[in-house]
């Protein structure tokens, strides 16, 4: 015990030195050596500006992996997000990039090497960008208060908008949506609602973003004929029309109608003249509350 006291202790001082020195010298050669290794880094591309009128139609990678060397000390330090490949291509006409060294961002204090890019390169494809009116398409969700219904399609504004990108998707697109118009709870007026048009391709823009919509809510109502109804004569007694029936076609909302009868149906034409004989040709008039009615013939003879 004693002797292991005297190796641990007996001269600790220079001991303490030389352990010093050993761990200095080691973190120097260590550091000094090259060292290989694998980071995977962004792909940042410079495409044309909209004016080029040209558009990449073709996918890019948004990230490359890298094979680096550089010394341990540099590759340790070194964060993969700190690191960048810029491909400018904003002359619209390349058909493939060749990566390379020059095209690194990294930071200056980092000394490295590029061994290798994968993958090596990439093809592009190009077209050209084109702008065309589309019409805007609407619809209707929801339910409006009982008894009334959305009249007719919702009608945007503009009713068209312009799409610009590549020929490819432009071309054939049919329409872009907006979002829908909801009528729940609505009751009888008309109403407008500022709505986004869909995000479409990333490579299409459409402009403007959003339209103002307007859509009519009516009451709710059904149809019904009535057929070979006498047509009363109202201001002469002795009073008979040519024909003596028409047909008669009600607009009505549903509960009204469900509970008509046909002798509550009277189209009647209206006389005034005091001649004791004589005729004229009147209009039929068919009066039902709530109910929009159309005669056929609308006119008839009045003989007396």
């Amino acid at each position: 015990m004693e002797t292991l006291r005297r190796i641990l202790l007996e001269n600790w001082n220079l001991k303490l030195i030389s352990f010093l020195f050993a761990v200095v010298l080691y973190s120097l050669v260590h550091g000094g050596q090259d060292s290989r290794r694998s980071i995977v880094v962004e792909l940042e591309a410079v495409l044309p500006s909209e004016s080029a009128n040209r558009v990449l139609a073709s996918n890019i990678p948004q990230n490359l992996r890298l094979t680096i060397r550089g010394s341990n000390q540099s590759i340790d330090d070194l964060r993969a997000n700190a690191v960048t490949v810029l491909m400018d291509v904003s002359d619209g006409r390349q058909q493939h990039v060749n990566f390379d060294t020059k095209m690194i961002k990294g930071p200056a204090n980092v000394k490295f090497e590029v061994e290798q890019f994968e993958p090596p390169g990439i093809d592009l494809t190009w077209e050209e960008r084109i702008t065309r009116d589309v019409p805007v398409q609407v619809s209707v969700v929801g339910t409006p208060y009982k008894g009334y219904v959305a009249r007719g399609i919702p009608v945007p504004d503009p009713p068209r908008v312009k799409v610009r990108g590549p020929m490819s998707e432009a071309a054939v697109l049919q329409h872009v949506r907006a979002d829908a118009f909801d009528v729940t709870g609505l009751s009888e007026g008309t109403y407008t609602k500022r709505l986004a048009l869909e995000n479409l391709s990333s490579r299409l823009k459409v402009e403007p973003a959003t339209v103002i919509v307007t859509t009519d809510i009516m009451r709710e109502v059904a149809e019904r004929p009535f057929t070979k109804l006498a047509v009363a004569v109202v201001g002469q007694s002795k009073g008979r029309t040519q024909p003596a029936e028409v047909d008669v076609h009600l607009t009505c909302p549903p509960d009204i109608l469900r509970g008509l009868r046909a002798e509550q149906v009277v189209p009647r034409v209206e006389v005034t003249s005091k001649d004791p004989t004589g005729s004229i040709s009147a209009q039929v008039v068919v009066a039902v509350e709530h109910c929009e009615a159309t005669s056929t013939p609308g006119t008839v003879v009045v003989r007396w």
